[in-house]
């Protein structure tokens, strides 16, 4: 058998620039590129494979392992999860930045590779600089804390581990189903080591997605299930667009007349105005949407793994109303007594239009969401009007601003805070793929980072990102990294004088204004941060802008920039777009606040609303 010699870290490296995909019909690297930052854990032997592959397998320095593994996620998710960015940490805390970021991975099922470094197998020189000792486990390290946020973990300890390992990692971040982060910690020693590795372990391989059908027997019970249905109803999920069934979801549902809701994952996979469209469903959702699912009978939850903001905390849909789920993933399909179709999107909606023939929900139903649609367009109209409001802008305003600037092609992200509701609610999609809003796990800081991997992955297109000042203070300095890297999106700050959203939570549910406004917090006094400064100090183009009329015109100049462009402006921290459904949130039992009282009243009335799910 031929082999090579090489060390771990270096046959790693090797391994990965052998594998290949397909997109859009073009073979390209599997893994095009890793963001790195160097440490003691991976610098001298990772680092070194690295660099003696950089130009099959580039390597991109972040300035935060957290924000580095953002830009990976964006990355992926702009991808389609076609291509995955490879992330490296050394020890220690540089591993453990990256906590966070594999936690949105895993909520929302995107692939993203961490390989990072460990402490010693062999110990000799235990204890090293930043290693995390446990009397009672010599071998537990600060990466047995990623158990929790990976689909695939594994510690390598011997150099001839690699050979199962990687390829099952792969094939996790591969897996329709299982999709997710996997991590791979690699001990200082076994990085050096070199082995005879089989030559045949990096001969050149090009992966293609799995595309699982559903079970006929299944298939036939969800056939039945709608020939039945009076008022069917399409959830379409994050799944739809991973799956790119798009196409299917739209043939599907104009066969059989049946209306389109959205998640915010799935938001995106109709553009806005098309005839079956009917708005987003659930917390940050429409009336049409909410109205429809309250009384539909039958509903198809296509990719979604419907979490609260979905559901209303389960208070949306009716009692009686029967779930058809299609999802790759097993633990998705079977919620909430569903006819579980365990399938690729795209494969099971084809499967379920054929065995359906000719069969058509009432054409009234379609007409009642349509009917609806409109009054909700109605409403977003009025709320985006440049009417002159009670101090700044109102968030609404500004979103109907850059929605109307930004071209069909253009990308929109945000993820954390108003911004979310508000762009859920009121940006009208013009192009399908073209709206991430990550809020699975709701990351504040993760929308600046994924900008610049977005505009790794889509140059050819604008990419905006959308945040509040409290997000900004969190996670900038990918402001920088896109700068240095010549990736360039477009930042949007509304400060609105703190974590606003949060406040509007805190009175809704009765209490005081407390640490979420800065007026509202322990300060000397309350003081806003020039960001078009900051900014510029990091090599952005930037300005501040003081009515809608100006932030049009700023949209065009940073459009016609060269580099990361920033425009700020002062937006309204209380006025936000109707239209939510209800939320399930602790509320106290006992207060001495008759407001919040009268708030627990109100909530455990709600929570009689709610489905029970088995």
């Amino acid at each position: 058998m031929a082999t090579i010699r090489c060390t771990t870290a270096q046959a790693i490296v090797r391994y990965l620039s052998n594998q290949f995909t397909e997109v859009d019909g073009n073979r390209v690297p599997l893994f095009p590129g890793v963001y790195g930052i160097f440490g003691h854990g991976n610098v001298t032997c990772l680092g070194e494979a690295l660099e003696a592959a950089q130009d099959t397998l580039p390597t991109w320095r972040g300035q935060n392992e957290q924000s580095m593994a953002f830009a990976a996620v964006g990355f992926a998710k702009a991808m389609v999860r076609r291509q995955i960015m490879v992330v490296t940490a050394s020890i220690g805390p540089g591993t453990t930045n990256l906590l966070t970021a594999a936690g949105v991975a895993h909520t929302s099922r995107l692939p993203v590779l961490m390989i990072c470094g460990d402490s010693f197998a062999r110990r000799v020189p235990d204890p090293v600089m930043q290693q995390v000792e446990h009397f009672n486990d010599p071998t537990q390290t600060v990466n047995d804390a990623f158990k929790s946020v990976s689909r695939y973990w594994d510690r390598i300890t011997w150099p001839e581990q690699i050979l199962s390992s990687l390829p099952q990692a792969v094939a996790t971040l591969l897996d329709p189903g299982d999709c997710g982060p996997a991590f791979i910690g690699v001990c200082q020693d076994v990085q050096e080591m070199a082995y005879d590795y089989p030559e045949a372990f990096f001969q050149p391989r090009l992966h293609t997605m799995p595309r699982p059908r559903p079970d006929v027997q299944l298939l036939e019970r969800a056939k039945e299930c709608l020939l039945r249905a009076k008022r069917p109803l399409i959830i379409s999920g994050g799944g739809v667009r991973y799956s790119q069934a798009e196409a299917a979801l739209e043939q599907f549902a104009q066969a059989h007349g049946i209306p389109v809701v959205e998640t915010i994952a799935g938001k995106g996979a109709f553009t806005h105005d098309h005839p079956l469209h009917m708005g987003p469903i659930g917390i940050l959702g429409s009336t049409s949407a909410n109205e429809l699912a309250g009384n539909a009978d039958v509903i198809i939850a296509v990719g979604t793994r419907l979490m609260d903001f979905v559901t209303g905390s389960w208070t949306v849909f009716s009692e009686n109303a029967q779930f058809i789920a299609l999802n790759a993933a097993r633990f998705d399909a079977h919620k909430h007594r569903a006819i579980p179709l365990v399938c690729d999107a795209r494969e099971g909606l084809n499967e379920l239009n054929r065995v359906l023939g000719n069969w058509q929900a009432d054409y009234a139903w379609l007409e009642r969401g349509r009917k609806a649609f409109a009054g909700w367009n109605e409403l977003i109209a009025t709320r985006q009007e440049r009417t002159s409001t009670d101090g700044a802008p109102t968030y609404a305003q500004v979103i109907g601003v850059v929605n109307a600037q930004a071209a069909p092609e253009d990308y929109i992200i945000s993820a954390a805070g108003g911004l979310p509701g508000e762009l859920v609610k009121g940006w009208k999609v013009k192009n399908p793929g073209t709206f991430d809003c990550e809020f699975g796990f709701s990351c504040m800081g993760y929308e600046l980072s994924a900008g610049w991997g977005v505009a790794m992955a889509e140059q050819d297109r604008d990419v905006f990102v959308m945040i509040g000042d409290g997000t900004y203070m969190m996670m900038n300095s990918d402001i920088y990294s896109s700068v240095l890297s010549g990736h360039k999106f477009i930042l949007l700050v509304c400060d609105n004088g703190g974590y606003a959203v949060i406040n509007r939570l805190q009175n809704a549910k009765g209490g005081a204004s407390f640490n979420n406004l800065l007026k509202d917090c322990r300060v000397k006094e309350p003081f806003h941060v020039d960001f078009v400064a900051n900014a510029q100090s990091m090599g952005a183009l930037a300005r501040k802008v003081a009515s809608l009329d100006e932030l049009q015109d700023a949209i065009v100049w940073a459009k016609g920039n060269d580099r990361t462009t920033v425009i700020c402006i002062d937006t309204h921290p209380f006025d936000w777009t109707p239209g939510d459904a209800w939320w399930d949130v602790g509320v106290p039992e006992v207060s001495a606040r008759e407001s919040v009282n009268q708030a627990r009243e109100e909530h455990i009335a709600g929570r009689k609303n709610q489905r029970v799910g088995i």
